[in-house]
């Protein structure tokens, strides 16, 4: 079986490539199974990114029906599943509350034009060579980030004023705050989470987000414990997608929400292609990693004309997707498809659901995502231990952005001096 390697290059997506070699009705319903199966994973965590980046859980299934779909139909991976992801919580969040809905929508639509440019100008390639330290290092300070973001609900605290989005005043006042903590919230929250890791050791094929979120749902509504839920806070979901709408466009917004966009970009950018190379790792096979970045664009492009959120490959919900048995790109296409089923037949009951359980959801997720024993493992040598730091403690302090081009920049002096003192020694 060829590994793509010949054709990593090509702007070919692999659905086409799949078609054309052949699909039986025997691979369709490998693909079939293992996309209710991812899809059962996508529709508690696609709910609580959203919650957790300040917009409403509807935004996060748009996401991922409409990217979730085309990525999987246009990207150059054959088993990529694309959808709103935790990395991006930081980001969406922090736009939001500067600019405002329609500046998130902007800076979507934006970031995904420049994604695909990314990939036609075939610079996709460039962005593997992000160095490992760089990597792990912004990875565990979204991943912190991410956890503070969800001690409020997790607890049920009430807040004197907006949450700061900066760490260290967003901790300041969450402390403040201990006093309004709500026993029943911390429960469900701390049980959903340890529910959760406890189904994930004895059961890893069950779907244990899921089977959290709705017996938190169900153990609320059947005590009526006094907790918030999807439905208090943001009233019931709608049955459906909307229409198609462009964000509101002018060169002053344009502007303003570039810099932003930019970082949508550079992260949309590293988070696909790693979910791709997981992937690629874990099948034998290449991705076409042009294809994908523009496929991510595009994807990007129309998530916000439907009101979603942005989009990017999912680690986790790609490697379930492998191990469910997925074929093809049929199967992130049909995941999609199911996502819309259930926002069809199940919003009603999807108000239930405490948002402390979706905090319990995020920081498994949290848990997950942080790359403890790489983090460990890198601190034993001073260089990448610099970068690595670098990194991680600027990412927390200030931004995403902030902290990749720092890590990149010592990572690039490292690698000069190094060079430099290998040609005096030559010499």
């Amino acid at each position: 079986m060829p590994d793509g390697s010949a054709t990593a290059h090509h702007y070919r997506p692999k659905l086409v490539t799949v078609l054309s070699d052949g699909y039986g009705l025997g691979s369709f319903r490998k693909d079939m199974l293992a996309a209710l199966t991812v899809a059962i994973v996508a529709l508690p965590l696609s709910m609580a990114i959203a919650v957790a980046s300040g917009v409403s859980p509807e935004r996060g299934l748009y996401a991922a029906v409409i990217g979730g779909f085309l990525v999987s139909a246009l990207g150059g991976s054959r088993y990529q599943i694309g959808g709103p992801a935790g990395a991006f919580i930081v980001l969406v969040a922090a736009t939001v509350t500067r600019f405002g809905l329609e500046g998130l929508l902007l800076t979507v639509f934006i970031s995904g034009f420049m994604l695909t440019l990314i990939g036609l100008l075939r610079i996709g390639a460039l962005i593997r060579y992000i160095p490992h330290a760089v990597t792990v290092g912004f990875t565990c300070g979204i991943a912190v980030t991410i956890f503070a973001s969800q001690l409020r609900d997790l607890g049920g605290l009430k807040l004197p004023a907006a949450e700061p989005g900066p760490l260290l005043p967003k901790l300041a006042m969450l402390g403040q705050s201990l006093p309004t903590i709500s026993p029943a919230a911390l429960a469900i929250g701390i049980g959903s989470a340890a529910l959760i890791f406890l189904l994930r050791r004895l059961s890893p094929n069950l779907p244990g987000m899921l089977i959290a979120v709705v017996l938190a749902a169900v153990v609320a509504w059947l005590f009526h414990l006094p907790v918030e839920t999807i439905g208090s806070r943001f009233g019931q979901l709608p049955d459906g997608l909307p229409g198609p709408h462009l964000p509101t466009i002018s060169y002053a917004t344009v502007l303003e929400v570039l810099p932003a966009a930019l970082s949508f970009t550079l992260l949309g950018a590293v988070e696909s292609l790693l979910s791709a190379k997981v992937a690629d790792g874990m099948t034998g096979r290449k991705h076409r990693y042009n294809m994908e970045v523009v496929a991510q664009g595009i994807a990007n492009v129309a998530s916000a004309i439907f009101g979603g959120i942005s989009v990017t490959g999912t680690i986790a919900r790609t490697a379930t997707n492998i191990r469910a048995g997925a074929c093809s790109p049929v199967s992130g296409m049909a995941h999609a498809l199911f996502v819309l089923v259930f926002m069809v037949l199940g919003a009603r009951l999807a108000s239930f659901v405490p948002l402390s359980a979706l905090a319990g959801v995020l920081v498994v997720v949290c848990w997950n995502m942080a790359e403890k024993e790489e983090f460990l493992r890198l601190l034993r040598d001073w260089r990448s231990a610099a970068v690595l730091i670098a990194t991680f403690g600027l990412t927390l302090v200030e931004d995403l952005t902030v902290g990749i081009i720092a890590g990149c920049a010592l990572a690039a002096a490292f690698a000069i001096y190094d060079r430099a003192m290998g040609q005096r020694a030559d010499s």
